[in-house]
């Protein structure tokens, strides 16, 4: 072995002095010549530790053997580092690599003793039980240094009870196995320790209980988390556990990486620079290359921060591993190219430092030391003519990280709009009437603002003049102001929403403008300030449905089936927010009429299909599986179940307030029993998924409903049974049903459940649209049923002589033009089928005029007096206004919609006009 290597690798470490005065065979170890000199193979390194500790059995020897272990590996890590054998990257990789198999080994030998003592740590579910082990900090990241500590979060997958004689929970017994572990790794002996083990990273910290289930830490984060541990969890990595370990660590993303650009970590990040400054202050740590200004800390700061702000939307910005984040930065330039080089270098180096310093003794010091032979050592070791070259060079990358932080992560500038305030005020006060100038004094001096804590009012004083200046530059101030007023009073418990405000300016200046034209967003965001995230962080595109559907599947995933209230309050949010989505998307983006009804359709769709699947499931296992009409098992999949939806959400035609029209059917033998241990009619089954399917859709909470849910279009109305069976549906459809009955059948559309069914019924609504009828009867039924509608919804002749016209209901509006599509159907599917095929109003005229039954004009022109009718609904709908509009402007609309409906159906329709 090289002598010029071994001595500087002994200058480098007194520890390495000792390691070789306590192992004098040291230097003839095979494994040890063979690989001083190229880097180490996680494998191989998992097959040395697992080899070494081969069959020992005894506790004593087992710790014994293991550190031997360590101290030699350390002495070669030492020597490669001393000789610049390796690099930093290389050198962490192996010290984690190191460190996961140990945790592995440590977790598996203490695992004997106490399943003999308790038995196996069985879950409510059936499955043995493992400790799941996670990985923070360096460990976390495969960046340990040469004499780190290791931190470890203990977790388990499910609550239960060991199956041994002296039976105990679950946690208990992960608590043991925890406590164990850490003892067979962290005790010093005569031989040392293997790592030191810190816990404190644990939810609660020192105190709490050493293990956690999943359960409790998902509630843990999403109720108490606090935005250090956002940092710390960056990091986090399992070591053991299996699929429930990785289902842990996902779980903990979403609290971590936040879905879109984060900006409340903007106010984080100001705050954890004051807190660095001033303990580097209190504890005089100005020479720690880690904790000082310029070191390491500061530059994986800059980094997570930049990964919280942006990780949820930049997925390749949640790596682990501070350089890998550093070069993704600059990818996505948010970073300077200079800017990456530079923290890069200077992370390098600082790293090196800190190997060099840990050499020294084996300790976990980042401080450079005083005594100048350990400073001539260092300087040595590092290639250094002397301690002040070194100092120099150390010095000039500290300075360019100090540079780097200062620049990215600084204070706001001293904000204007404060300095300007009185000026904004006086602005303000003239734009104002005097019962507004009220309301804001009352705001002003409530007793909301008298119970807020100092920085929440600090935080809505800052936030005032934003907010003040984004509604002057409104169209209507006070309008703006006064709807958005309820809003922040309604936030100024959570106030890191004003935080996201004051950050974004681009949101507020959104927000207020849909202050402006939509009240009812206003009042959704101030009844439920949530919705909040969503609307602050939204790219206003309109959602698309396999996004809707993976998104609703992931957040229903982790709910036990029991929680009904939580599994509610998911899709609750879950429609509320995507609906926001949609009329943001309305309002800003302008996007098309068609295109919005159908986003909000599929938001509804999804929802159906979702809570189907809960209902199903509900019943299932209480009760077992039904059987369909031939025989067959109704699974989950094949549950020979369906909902149809009518109206407007069979004609896929949905607006922002609309309830869902549905019909439920099924296909199952409803004289047979469930296959469960209460076991229950076929009929009865499908009843009560079917109440089940409303209760979670209607049931009223804090945040509201899902959907109201409207049932009355079932065979027999009120008066029938709420589900019945498709050949049920088939009979009384051919044989009972009136014609309006089949009139709503037009706009009737399978929206969820199995797809036999729904294929199935939609043969079955084609059927029976397309039998022959007579052209005068269909037209006198359409005509009665017009004119009642218009008798009790339709405007009242007064209010025609004040000129005003419902856009509905009226003469010339949108049921008008529903009922001449519908008319079309029924009146002439007969002998052209295809007008059968689609249940919206569109593309029924589209297909009239394809098959001639009506003229390309007449049809296009009824299609563009649909759709801009349409689109006025939807925007007295965003406006909180009725649908009652002044007749004047709709007269050239009215008149083409009037003509044709008097030359189809009614020939005294003119008169409406008059």
């Amino acid at each position: 072995m090289n002598a010029e290597q071994l001595q500087k690798t002994l200058h480098a470490s007194q520890y390495a002095e000792q390691v070789l005065a306590n192992h004098e065979s040291l230097l003839q170890q095979d494994y040890a010549i063979d690989q001083f000199l190229k880097p180490l193979s996680a494998d191989y390194i998992h097959q040395l530790v697992i080899s070494t500790l081969q069959d020992i059995q005894d506790e004593t020897l087992w710790m014994k053997t293991l550190r031997i272990l360590r101290a030699r590996l350390m002495f070669r890590w030492i020597w490669q580092d001393a000789n610049q054998l390796t690099d930093v990257v290389t050198l962490t990789q192996e010290l984690s690599d190191f460190a996961d198999i140990c945790v592995q080994v440590a977790k598996d030998f203490a695992r004997i003793p106490l399943v003999a003592k308790h038995g196996e740590p069985m879950g409510y579910n059936g499955k043995v039980q493992d400790l799941i082990v996670v990985a923070m900090g360096k460990h976390g990241a495969q960046e340990l240094n040469l004499s780190s500590d290791i931190d470890l979060i203990f977790a388990f997958d499910e609550q239960g009870e060991t199956n041994g004689r002296k039976c105990i929970e679950v946690q208990q017994f992960c608590i043991l196995w925890g406590q164990k572990l850490i003892y067979l790794l962290d005790h010093i002996t005569a031989d040392g320790f293997v790592f030191r083990v810190d816990m404190r990273l644990r939810p609660w910290g020192d105190g709490s209980a050493l293990a956690i289930s999943h359960v409790a830490l998902e509630k843990y984060l999403s109720q108490h988390g606090r935005e250090w541990e956002r940092y710390a969890w960056i990091k986090a990595r399992i070591i053991t556990g299996g699929q429930e370990g990785y289902e842990l660590l996902e779980m903990t993303r979403p609290f971590v990486f936040r879905k879109y650009v984060d900006y409340t970590a903007f106010e984080a990040m100001r705050e954890m620079k004051a807190m660095i400054e001033r303990e580097v202050q209190r504890r005089n740590i100005e020479d720690n290359i880690k904790l000082g200004a310029g070191g390491i800390r500061e530059v994986e700061f800059i980094v997570q921060v930049f990964q919280l702000i942006y990780g949820g939307s930049k997925l390749e910005l949640q790596d682990r591993q501070c350089l890998v984040s550093l070069r993704h930065l600059g990818e996505a330039e948010l970073l300077e190219p200079q800017a990456v080089l530079d923290l890069e270098d200077a992370y390098l180096f600082l790293r090196r430092v800190e190997h060099a310093i840990q050499a020294l003794n084996d300790q976990q010091s980042q401080a450079l030391p005083t005594e100048p032979e350990l400073r001539a050592r260092i300087s040595d070791t590092l290639g250094f003519a002397d301690w002040d070259s070194f100092m120099q060079t150390l010095n000039e990358k500290r300075v360019k990280v100090i540079y780097q932080f200062e620049h990215l992560i600084k204070e706001n500038e001293p904000d204007s709009l404060l300095e300007n305030y009185s000026q904004l005020e006086k602005q303000l006060d003239a734009v104002l009437d005097d019962q507004a100038k009220n309301l804001v004094h009352e705001f002003w001096y409530g007793h909301a603002i008298k119970k807020l804590t100092a920085k929440a009012l600090q935080r809505l004083k800052t936030f005032w003049p934003h907010l003040i200046e984004a509604v002057l530059q409104s169209e209507n101030p006070q309008m703006a102001l006064m709807r958005l007023m309820p809003l922040v009073e309604s936030v100024l418990r959570r106030t890191v929403y004003l935080v996201m405000l004051i950050e974004s300016k681009g949101a507020l200046q959104r927000l207020v403008k849909m202050a402006t034209v939509s009240p009812w967003i206003c009042e959704e965001l101030t009844q439920y300030p949530v919705l909040l995230d969503e609307f602050l962080s939204m790219d206003f595109e309109l959602p698309k449905r396999s996004d809707l559907e993976d998104s609703l599947r992931q957040q229903l995933l982790r709910i036990e089936l029991d929680e009904v209230e939580d599994l509610m309050r998911v899709l609750r949010l879950f429609k509320k927010s995507n609906v926001l989505t949609v009329a943001a998307s309305d309002v800003l983006a302008e996007s098309h009429l068609m295109k919005v009804s159908d986003a909000l359709t599929d938001i509804a769709e999804v929802t159906a299909n979702a809570a189907l699947q809960l209902a199903y499931q509900m019943i299932v296992k209480k009760h077992g599986y039904p059987l369909d009409s031939e025989g067959q098992r109704c699974g989950l999949e094949h549950n020979a179940f369906a909902i149809i939806g009518y109206g407007k959400v069979g004609g896929i035609e949905l607006g922002y307030g609309s309830d869902l029209d549905v019909v439920f059917i099924h296909n199952m033998d409803e004289q047979a029993d469930t296959d469960g241990i209460k076991p229950i009619s076929g009929f009865e089954f499908a009843m009560r998924v079917a109440r089940k399917f409303v209760s979670l859709m209607t049931t009223q909470t804090l945040d509201g409903r899902v959907y109201d849910v409207d049932t009355r279009l079932r065979p027999s109305g009120d008066a029938g049974l709420l589900v019945t069976s498709l050949r049920a549906f088939e009979q009384y459809q051919l044989k009972s049903a009136w014609l309006w009955e089949h009139q709503a059948l037009v706009r009737a559309r399978s929206i969820a459940g199995e797809q036999c069914l729904r294929d199935k019924f939609e043969v079955l609504r084609c059927q029976i649209l397309t039998q022959p009828r007579d052209e005068a009867y269909v037209r006198s039924e359409v005509l009665k049923m017009r004119q009642k509608m218009k008798d009790h919804l339709g405007s009242s002749k007064e209010q025609k002589k004040d000129g005003i016209f419902h856009l509905k209901q009226d003469a010339g509006g949108i049921v008008d033009i529903e009922f001449m599509a519908q008319y079309a159907v029924l009146a002439w599917s007969g002998s052209n089928p295809d007008l059968a095929h689609y249940s919206d109003n569109v593309r029924i005229l589209e297909d009239a005029a394809r098959t001639g039954c009506l003229s390309s004009d007449d049809a296009t022109a009824l299609i563009q007096a649909y759709l801009r009718e349409r689109a006025e609904s939807h925007r007295l709908a965003l406006a909180n206004q009725s649908m009652q509009v002044n007749a004047a402007d709709w007269y050239d609309t009215r008149e083409v919609v009037c003509k044709l409906w008097q030359r189809l159906i009614d020939p005294t329709a003119m008169s409406a006009l008059d």
